[in-house]
This record gives C-alpha cells, structure tokens and sequence, in this order.
C-alpha cells in the first residue's frame, strides 16, 4: 500500500537553499533509521574521494557514518508502489563532502535487498549499490538488523540490534547533528569524471538519542576505511519521507 506523506512539499524555510525549480522525479519512505557515527582521519578520508569534491568538516573534524534502515514507497513519481520493489533494507557507508557552495552525502557504498533497485541505481545514478542479504525485525523497543553483502571480499557486514532512547526532537542549526543529518543532496562521480549532484527534499529529521549493541561491523573496512575504537554518536529516526530529483 502506498502510504506516502506529501504534505512536506511546501515546507522549506529549513532548507539550506531553495528547491529545485524543476520537478521532482521519485519518492522514498525511510523507516526505522539509525545514524551512527565515528571521528576519522581527514586526510585519509580526502585522500579515498573522487576528484572534484572536497571533505566538509565540523571544527576541523572529519565523520564517517554508518546508516542502516528500510525503505518503503520507492518509486517513480506518479506510479503506485509495488511490494516486491518499493520496499527493502538499505545500509549506507557515507562522508559528508560540499561542492559549489552545497554541502552534500558521498556514499563509499550503499547495500540493498533488492537487485533491481541495485541495478538501476548503479545504471541510472552511477551509485555504488551492492546487492546483500538482509533483515530487519523488531527487537524489544528497538530493531535487530543483520545486512552480509553477496560475494564479498573483504567481508562488508552489519550485525546489531538499536533502539531509540528519549523524545524526538529537531537537530538545532549550528550543533553537530544538524551538520551530519540536514545534508538536502548527495554527489556521485561517474566514470567520466564529471561530479553530478542529485538533491533531495524532506523535513527537518526527528532524531532520537540511540543505543547500540553491535555483533559484527566491517562496512567502513570494506571502504578501506579504519574506524576508531570508540562508541559511536547515534541518533534514531522513525520514518522519514523523501522526494529526488533528477540528476545534475
């Protein structure tokens, strides 16, 4: 069933830039998110970017995130959801770049459930897609969530169980949750060289404080990414609604 919220199309004065002036092209429901994040070495994570985009720091510091959740109500626009390709898990490894005075999301890889949805991103937004197997279920309050990537080498995992902890509430401009999660566009750079950028609207994110117990975690490893030995920041999202726009 196609549940899809559009009543935040008209809200933007919390957007960093205005919208496009062309229309958007598809939709997107993210369900049980969590961001995790980790400090990192900034000229290593520079020196891992494609030409053309630089690192965006917070006082200095570099981040690196791990995302896991589940989609739902993908799409193109117009077109009613089908729940064989319209709903799957997602886990992200992403930095946070800026290009041309937009700061955005680099992704280092984004694992899916489904292969077509691999497919097609990889063929029409040159992203990184790899195709996993995953789950996702409820755990007590929170969410167990296990994504083991196909035919790996090395071994890209994601083994844990998260729950939120507290109210929601909207990250404040300025603070560092703002600075990792309001990110209104993410960069790709195809074969070609040429940064393209592909900008995205929703409301402001309602975050949760998190706790995280993890099994297994080898996503940044997989990137070539080292990540601390220290817990991660984590913040919770219930659901969030999303159009996208074409690429540019």
């Amino acid at each position: 069933m196609h549940d899809f919220d559009d009543s935040f199309l008209t809200e933007t004065a919390h957007r960093p830039w205005p919208l496009p002036e062309r229309v958007w092209i598809m939709t997107q429901t993210w369900h049980d998110l969590l961001f995790a994040h980790w400090p990192v070495d900034k000229e290593l994570l520079q020196a891992k970017l494609p030409p053309g985009l630089e690192l965006d720091l917070f006082d200095g510091q570099a981040w690196l995130g791990v995302v896991p959740f589940r989609m739902s109500n993908v799409g193109p626009r117009g077109l009613p959801a089908l729940p064989w390709v319209s709903a799957f898990p997602e886990l992200n490894v992403r930095a946070y770049v800026t290009r041309g005075g937009k700061p955005g999301v680099y992704f280092f890889s984004l694992d899916a459930a489904n292969p077509l949805a691999v497919q097609t991103a990889r063929a029409l937004f040159h992203l990184p897609y790899f195709r996993a197997r995953m789950s996702v279920e409820p755990h007590g309050d929170g969410i167990a969530y296990d994504s083991r990537r196909i035919n790996a080498s090395p071994p890209a995992d994601l083994v844990c169980r998260y729950r939120p902890i507290g109210a929601a509430i909207a990250p404040v401009p300025g603070t560092l949750e703002h600075f990792l999660t309001e990110r209104y566009c993410l960069y790709t750079v195809p074969r070609d060289l040429r940064p393209r950028r592909l900008e995205i609207h929703h409301r402001p994110w309602p975050l949760q404080h998190a706790e995280i117990e993890i099994e297994r975690n080898t996503m940044a490893e997989a990137a070539g990414i080292r990540l601390p030995s220290i817990a991660p920041l984590l913040h919770f999202s219930r659901r969030q609604d999303v159009v996208a726009y074409a690429m540019v």
